[in-house]
């Protein structure tokens, strides 16, 4: 039974000018994660990713630390959705006392219940992508090949939620707890994809702690 492991990507860089690149940290997080797959023993793995930088990034490093050959498979259905146009579209004005999380949680709420958002798509055809994407690969896999997919939060969250049949509540809680650097496990069966495991993070315990971030 194939098995697919969904990685968020490694910390971004919050605080540059540009998000959209690892930090030192995220960059530890990533070769952290490909020693946790070397781990695990998968099967030639077909590796893909987002074709953000912070995706890309995190790939390149947790491959090295794997030894996964490649070659690595670029999917831009794998991007995450622009929280900083979420934020200034649908989030109330600061005010001292909600966290960014907050402001985010509300914003990508809001951003599902818009059947037609200015400016941007729906969170239906954001979510729709993902799916697709996820039922391409696992279409492609033969039994004795499992796969890495390296990609978002919300990416995770979108697909988990399906797989489970959450609501848009559910799906937002899940979003918020996304580490840095997890892994999402799905197995590929006769019957489907399941959702085996979601957000699997012991490879940041005990020395590695420090490591754990959320944002």
């Amino acid at each position: 039974m194939p098995l697919i492991c969904l990685v968020r990507h490694g910390q971004a860089s919050g605080a540059a000018r540009n998000y959209d690149v690892l930090s030192d940290l995220g960059r530890a997080q990533a070769s952290a994660v490909g020693q946790e797959l070397a781990r695990r023993g998968l099967r030639d793995p077909h590796l893909v990713a987002g074709t953000l930088n912070r995706q890309r990034d995190t790939a390149r490093i947790a491959a090295e630390a794997a030894g996964f050959p490649g070659p690595l498979h670029r999917d831009a259905r794998w991007n995450e959705y622009d929280h900083l146009a979420l934020l200034d579209r649908y989030a109330p004005p600061p005010d001292g006392e909600r966290s960014v999380q907050d402001l985010l949680d509300h914003a990508l709420a809001a951003w599902m219940r818009d059947p037609d958002p200015a400016g941007g798509g729906t969170w239906t055809a954001f979510a729709e992508g993902a799916r697709a994407a996820l039922a391409e690969l696992s279409a492609a896999l033969g039994r004795g090949r499992d796969a890495v997919v390296f990609t978002s939060a919300g990416l995770l969250a979108a697909v988990c939620g399906a797989l489970l049949s959450l609501p848009d509540e559910g799906v937002v809680a899940l979003n918020r707890v996304a580490v840095n650097a997890s892994v999402t496990t799905l197995a590929v069966g006769g019957s489907g994809t399941t959702l085996l495991t979601f957000n699997e993070h012991a490879h940041f315990a005990g020395d590695r702690r420090r490591m754990l971030t959320y944002r």
